[in-house]
Order: structure tokens, then C-alpha cells, then sequence
């Protein structure tokens, strides 16, 4: 390669990596730090093999979540969660299944969309409705173990 290639191509990666490091900026100004985290490294991604539970919802901007999870003694031992929804998508899916652990079905069912954007620290308007998607598939996933629960309780 030239030696003024190798110079051009330098100056479009340091380009890019600072475009990149503005775009992180900005994003910070709007999001919070937990959302930040969840967003750099996602939390409790993927299927689980033989789940007691699952739940799978297509949200109102087409987003579908998934969430499997496993219980013992009526307490959540583990979740997890696949989406192909947005970066907002997957922050609000990592939110809920860590919140879910630990938690016995009964309150792993209340968690809501409310309860999930005060555990991020906030989500702007047209991100809130990632929380609600998490929130109604872990739903869904406790429903499928006991579905008296989910059914009997006004969640909304």
C-alpha cells in the first residue's frame, strides 16, 4: 500500500472513532449511567435450555421480546432474554431479568413498566416503551408457570 493511503486511511479510523466517541457523549447527556452500562454490556442475553417459563410479546413499534425463565420454590433462579427490537430494547430486557432474580413469581409479576424505568434512572418518552415490552414479557414468562397469578392481578 502507498505510503499517502496508509496516512488516508489513518485519518478515516481516527474519524470514525471519534465520531463514535461523540455519539457516546451525546448519548450520556440523555441516559443515564445504569442505562449507559446496560447499553455497553448487556446483561443475561440469550435463550435458556429448558425454562419453566416463557413469554414472548410484540410491542406497539413491532419490537418482539422474549423471556425465558427458571424456577425453584416459587423464587426466579434465572432469566434471560432475546429481542430484535433497539438498543433501548435490549437495555429494558437486561433491566428485567436482572430484577427478576430472586424474586418470587408474585413479585416478579409487579414488576412494571414504572418499576423498570425507575430502576434505569429514566428513559426519554420515546424509549419508555422498551420498559413496557420487558415488563409485559417477563409477565408473560411468569404467567406460563402460574397463570392464575398473572391473570387475577390488575397489573396495568
Amino acid at each position: 500500500m502507498p505510503h499517502d493511503e496508509g496516512i488516508a486511511g489513518q485519518a478515516q479510523d481516527d474519524w470514525v472513532r471519534e465520531l463514535q466517541n461523540q455519539v457516546i457523549r451525546d448519548m450520556e447527556k440523555v441516559y443515564s449511567p445504569v442505562v449507559m452500562g446496560l447499553w455497553k454490556n448487556p446483561q443475561n442475553a440469550g435463550s435458556l435450555d429448558y425454562p419453566d417459563g416463557y413469554g414472548q410479546v410484540t410491542g406497539s413499534c413491532g419490537d418482539t421480546m422474549q423471556i425465558w425463565i427458571r424456577v425453584r420454590d416459587d423464587a426466579v433462579t434465572e432469566a434471560t432474554f432475546w429481542t430484535d427490537g433497539c438498543g433501548s430494547s435490549i437495555v429494558c430486557g437486561s433491566m428485567v431479568t436482572i430484577m427478576a432474580k430472586g424474586k418470587t413469581l408474585e413479585q416478579a409479576a409487579r414488576i412494571d413498566q414504572q418499576v423498570v424505568l425507575d430502576e434505569l434512572g429514566g428513559m426519554p418518552e420515546e424509549d419508555r416503551h422498551c420498559a413496557l415490552l420487558a415488563a409485559d414479557a417477563l409477565r408473560a414468562a411468569v404467567g406460563c408457570v402460574r397463570p392464575g397469578l398473572v391473570a387475577k392481578k390488575p397489573w396495568r
